[in-house]
């Protein structure tokens, strides 16, 4: 296994050609408890370019019946991420002053339930992100109403 760069710079273009619309390759999840974290693996996707395909722990989108639950679940995407140890991309949780363009913001509330996924596209002046269900570009990060904030820094991409 060998390491290849996490494409940032595609990560913000898929970001802003697709936050306002949805892209027909995907199922839209909007009505079956929304479409950030799917959006965000989208975007992920565009900028690690290779999927994990492992059955249960791997992160991945075929179809709507054919897909990873950390594809589209906030946690479940968290999790790989942060854990992933073979192919696809993964991230360490960082301050907020070291967020990247491209990396992932996820909102939580007091009782530790995250619930939401968001694509960071810019961060000076201030940290700008894109999201679906709530569909969004270059929102100010400092105009959600949460209680907590984990920042995951995407590290790099593992292919075999």
């Amino acid at each position: 296994m060998r390491e290849t760069t996490y494409n940032r710079n595609a990560v913000v273009a898929y970001a802003r050609e697709w936050a306002l619309k949805r892209n027909p390759a995907f199922y839209d999840f909007q009505n079956i408890g929304g479409d950030c974290t799917n959006f965000a693996s989208q975007c992920i996707y565009a900028g690690a370019k290779i999927m994990n395909y492992t059955p249960v722990y791997g992160w991945y989108y075929r179809s709507l019946s054919d897909r990873s639950a950390s594809w589209t679940g906030v946690e479940y995407l968290y999790n790989f991420l942060i854990s992933n140890t073979s192919v696809g991309p993964y991230a360490t949780e960082v301050f907020q002053e070291e967020i990247q363009p491209g990396d992932i913001i996820q909102l939580g509330r007091a009782n530790g339930d995250f619930y939401h996924t968001l694509i960071v596209t810019a961060t000076s002046p201030q940290i700008l992100v894109a999201a679906h269900t709530y569909d969004t570009l270059d929102r100010p990060l400092n105009t959600y109403n949460y209680y907590t904030a984990r920042f995951l820094h995407i590290e790099g991409v593992r292919v075999w």
